[in-house]
C-alpha cells in the first residue's frame, strides 16, 4: 500500500527517519502549518502524523479524500474529531506507552511544588524579596493523595506517591480490587475520595463523561483545603468553579498542566490567582518522551502502511501482523458473506448474528465481524465502506450486531455462520476455513454444501427434478456463458444449485432463465 505521509508537527529526526527509510514512503514534514494551510496540505496525503498542536476536524478529513490513518505522537486525541475519521473509515492511532512515565513525574513534581508554594518563593526572592513567612508549606508525608483514573499514568502516579510514604486512595470504575490490591492502593467511590482526599490528581480521558466532572458540586465534597492537580486534560476540572473554590478557600491550591483553551487568554484570572502552579503542558515534553513517541508513531504508521498492521488504534481493534495472517482467511470469509447477501437481498437486514463455530471462537474476532459489515453494506449504500467506518454506519442505520462464540467444533473445525434478519425474512448463509487458508461456503439456508466463495456465482433455487442441470446447460450455452463449476444442495425434494460462469448473467438472462421449467429462482452474485 505505502502512501505519502504529512508531519504537520515538531517530530523527533529518529522518528521522520524511520518513515524516510520505508520503502514506498514518501515523507512531507511541514511542521507549524496554520489551519488554511493544513487543508491544502492534506489533499493528497494518506497518513498524517500529528503532536497537540494540529487539529484534525471535519474540514481537514473532507480536505484530504487518500487519508488512511492519522498517527498521534502522544496519548491524547480530543484534538482528532474521532467520529468525523471513523465515519470516513480514517484509522486514528496513538502512542500511550511513550510519555507515561514523564508525564507521572511532572505530575509528582506539580505536586511537591504546590505543597511547598516553590514557583511563587523562586519569584519573590528573584524580585529582591525574603519573606519565608508567606511560603509556609504543608508536608506530603502520610498525606493522603486521591487518584482519579489508574490507567498507564495514573498507576505510575501512585507507585511514586506510595514511594514518597503518601496514602493513596484511587477512583477507576475499570479497575478491579485485584488491581487495586497489586498496586497497594485502595480502591474508593468518588465521593468517598473527594471526601478524604488531601491531594486530588485526575488522570482520565477528556470524555464527554469526563468533561466538567471535577466542578462546584464536586469541591463542595471535598475537605477544605484540599489541593487539586491536573496533568491529564483541560475540561476535566470546570476552571470557573476552581477559581471559585480557590478564593473561597475551599481549594488551598491547584497545580495545572492544562488548560480550556491552550494556550490559555492572557489576562486569565485562575492564572494570575497566588495559589496556583502553572506549566505550558509540559506534561511529555522531556527528550526521552519525545524520543519514545516519534519512534512509536512512525513504526506504527509505517506497519499500516506497509504491512496493514494495526496498533493502538482508538477506533478500530489492534490487529498485529501476526494476529492479521491468523485472522485473514476469517475477515475475507466474512466480507464474502456479507457481499452475498447483500447481493441478493439488495437491502440491509434489522439483524444480523455472526455465530463464531470450533477454533475461531477462541479468538478476538471484531475485525472479522467488521469485515463482515463492509461486505454487507458495501453492496448497498452509496458511500465508500471499509472495516473502520463500517460498523460507525451500521449503527447509523440501526442495525443491530449479535456476536455468538461456540468454541465447540461440529461438522468443521472452524466456521462462520451468519443470520440476517428484517421484517421481510431470515436468510443463513456459512462458511468454513479449511486448512490456513483455505475458505469455502458450506451452508445456504437449509441446504449443505461445499463450494469456493469466489467469482461469477449463479444460485438457482429449483424443483429436484430429473432435466433441470440440462435446460440450464442449454440455456447458458445459447448465450455463450460457460459453466466453470456447479455444486447442489437438495432438500425435501427442492435444491439449490451454485453454478460458476465465465461471465455474468444480466438482469434480462435471469429473467428469462427463471422463465425455465422447474426454476424457481435465479440470480447472481459476484464476488
Amino acid at each position: 500500500m505505502a502512501g505519502t505521509v504529512l508531519i504537520s508537527d515538531k517530530l523527533a529526526p529518529e522518528g521522520i527517519a524511520i518513515l524516510e527509510a520505508a520503502g514506498g514512503i514518501t515523507v512531507d514534514n511541514r511542521p507549524g502549518l496554520s489551519p488554511e494551510e493544513l487543508l491544502e496540505a492534506v489533499a493528497g496525503v494518506d497518513a498524517l502524523v500529528i503532536r497537540s498542536g494540529t487539529k484534525v476536524t471535519q474540514a481537514v478529513r473532507d480536505a484530504a479524500p487518500n487519508l488512511k490513518v492519522v498517527g498521534r505522537a502522544g496519548i491524547g486525541v480530543d484534538n482528532v474529531d474521532i467520529e468525523a475519521a471513523s465515519k470516513a473509515g480514517v484509522i486514528v492511532m496513538n502512542t500511550p506507552g511513550g510519555n507515561t512515565v514523564t508525564t507521572a513525574e511532572h505530575t509528582i513534581s506539580m505536586m511537591l511544588a504546590l505543597a511547598r508554594h516553590i514557583p511563587q518563593a523562586n519569584a519573590s526572592l528573584r524580585a529582591g524579596e525574603w519573606k519565608r513567612s508567606n511560603f509556609t508549606g504543608s508536608e506530603i508525608f502520610e498525606k493522603t493523595l486521591g487518584v482519579v483514573g489508574v490507567g498507564n499514568i495514573g498507576s505510575i502516579v501512585c507507585d511514586r506517591a506510595a514511594g514518597l510514604k503518601m496514602k493513596v486512595i484511587a477512583y477507576d470504575p475499570f479497575l478491579t480490587p485485584e488491581g487495586a490490591e497489586r498496586l497497594g492502593v485502595e480502591l474508593v467511590q468518588l465521593d468517598e475520595l473527594y471526601a478524604r482526599a488531601d491531594f486530588i490528581s485526575v488522570h482520565t480521558p477528556l470524555t464527554p463523561e469526563t468533561r466538567g466532572m471535577i466542578g462546584s458540586a464536586a469541591f463542595a465534597q471535598m475537605k477544605k483545603g484540599v489541593r487539586i492537580v491536573n496533568c491529564a486534560r483541560g475540561g476535566i476540572v470546570e476552571e470557573e468553579a476552581l477559581l471559585e473554590a480557590l478564593e473561597s478557600g475551599q481549594v488551598a491550591g491547584a497545580a495545572l498542566d492544562v488548560y480550556t483553551q491552550e494556550p490559555p487568554p492572557p489576562d486569565s484570572a485562575l492564572l494570575a490567582h497566588p495559589a496556583v502552579v502553572a506549566t505550558p503542558h509540559l506534561g511529555a515534553a522531556t527528550g526521552e518522551a519525545q524520543l519514545n513517541v516519534a519512534i512509536a508513531v512512525a513504526e506504527q504508521v509505517r506497519d499500516f502502511l506497509v504491512d496493514g498492521a494495526i496498533r493502538n488504534a482508538v477506533n478500530v481493534p489492534s490487529l498485529s501482523p501476526e494476529a492479521a495472517g491468523r485472522l485473514a482467511p476469517y475477515i475475507l470469509l466474512a466480507e464474502k458473506l456479507g457481499s452475498m447477501h447483500a447481493q441478493l437481498c439488495g437491502r440491509a437486514p434489522s439483524e444480523i448474528v455472526i455465530e463464531y463455530r470450533g477454533e475461531v471462537a477462541e479468538l478476538d474476532c471484531t475485525a472479522v465481524n467488521s469485515s463482515a459489515l463492509k461486505g454487507l453494506l458495501a453492496g448497498v449504500l452509496d458511500v465508500p465502506v471499509n472495516t473502520v467506518n463500517a460498523p460507525f454506519i451500521a449503527k447509523e442505520r440501526g442495525i443491530k450486531v449479535v456476536e455468538v462464540k461456540n468454541a465447540a467444533a461440529s461438522t468443521f473445525i472452524s466456521s462462520i455462520r451468519m443470520t440476517f434478519k428484517d421484517a421481510e425474512a431470515t436468510n443463513l448463509i456459512e462458511g468454513a476455513v479449511f486448512g490456513s487458508d483455505i475458505i469455502r461456503l458450506v451452508r445456504f439456508n437449509d441446504f449443505y454444501l461445499e463450494t469456493v466463495p469466489e467469482g461469477n456465482i449463479l444460485i438457482l433455487n429449483n424443483r429436484d427434478v430429473p432435466g433441470v442441470v440440462g435446460r440450464l446447460g442449454t440455456f447458458l450455452g445459447s448465450q455463450g456463458v460457460n459453466i466453470d463449476g456447479l455444486v447442489l444442495g437438495r432438500i425435501n425434494h427442492e435444491a439449490v444449485s451454485f453454478v460458476h460462469t465465465g461471465s455474468p448473467l444480466n438482469e434480462e438472462q435471469l429473467e428469462e432463465l427463471r422463465g425455465l421449467k422447474d426454476i424457481t429462482g435465479a440470480a447472481m452474485v459476484i464476488l
